[in-house]
């Protein structure tokens, strides 16, 4: 891999991110909902554009006058997923899932089509622009338009360019969401060994770990159909039960270390 080096196109779109880093889209057809959240983000800072209908939403979206989106499921003309699908197709503009829709096959189902993050109605308001705030933190980091230095991470067939944002496995492209993305870098970053879900979420999602959120399990679940097993079969990430998460060495890599690690603990002559 190349790191630190990014095409124009990826850069040029970056930086249209930095120029509209206060811009949501909100899209729901409830329309005391949105006047309410409305006025909660604008007291934050933000600058909010309201849809009520998924055509409209989608030409809005695709204008490249926001920074984000906010996007109910429940929505007339087409719903949100069709809409947030027909959105990964030319665009990775950070979008949150806010929906009264809250069974986890609706969190799954938005999780896989690309939605960043997720949250059940009724929220808390303040819940929302923490939510909001932290994707948007990550989706700056994704690139600035400035040059940054280079830092790559490999492990076994994973490489990974923290700059660029990007990741070869076997020197192929991955298209991760910027949640998928942050959550390989951290447990990259520490390969072999257990991370807890608290330590994910502060550190690749930007937030505290609440007990009920399970965001992180479907995120790493998408996560691992992307990655695939390593090439002999063994499992990438694990779930450590009551712990976290590991991103597992390879097998050749793990018996290699256990022979030095015997090797070393004998004494000779």
């Amino acid at each position: 891999m190349e790191c630190g080096v990014q095409s124009a196109s990826k850069a040029m779109e970056t930086l249209n991110l930095s120029k509209q880093t206060e811009s949501v889209l909100l899209i729901d057809h409830d329309d005391e909902l949105c006047k309410l959240v409305k006025k909660c983000l604008e007291r934050e800072g933000l600058k909010v554009e309201v849809v009520h209908n998924g055509r409209e939403g989608l030409d809005r979206v695709l204008s490249g006058h926001h920074a984000i989106v906010v996007l109910d499921i429940m929505l007339p003309g087409f719903n949100g997923l069709e809409l947030l699908r027909r959105v990964r197709a030319s665009s990775q503009i950070p979008v949150v899932i806010a929906t009264a829709r809250g069974e986890e096959v609706d969190r799954i189902v938005a999780l896989e089509v690309g939605a960043d993050d997720y949250l059940s109605k009724p929220f808390n308001p303040r819940e929302l622009v923490a939510r909001l705030r932290a994707v948007l933190r990550r989706a700056h980091s994704r690139g600035s338009g400035r040059a940054l230095p280079s830092a790559c991470i490999a492990v076994a067939d994973i490489e990974m360019d923290t700059s660029a944002r990007t990741v070869l496995r076997a020197r192929e492209s991955l298209q991760l969401t910027i949640a998928e993305f942050d959550l390989l870098k951290v447990l990259l970053q520490n390969a072999g060994r257990v991370v807890t879900r608290e330590d994910l979420a502060q550190l690749a999602l930007g937030r505290q770990f609440s007990p009920p959120d399970r965001s992180i399990d479907l995120h790493l679940s998408h996560l691992r159909r992307k990655l695939g097993q390593y090439p002999e079969g063994s499992t990438r990430i694990k779930a450590i039960r009551g712990l976290g998460y590991m991103y597992a060495l390879p097998l050749e890599k793990r018996v290699h270390e256990s022979f030095v690690q015997q090797i070393d603990s004998r004494t000779f002559p």
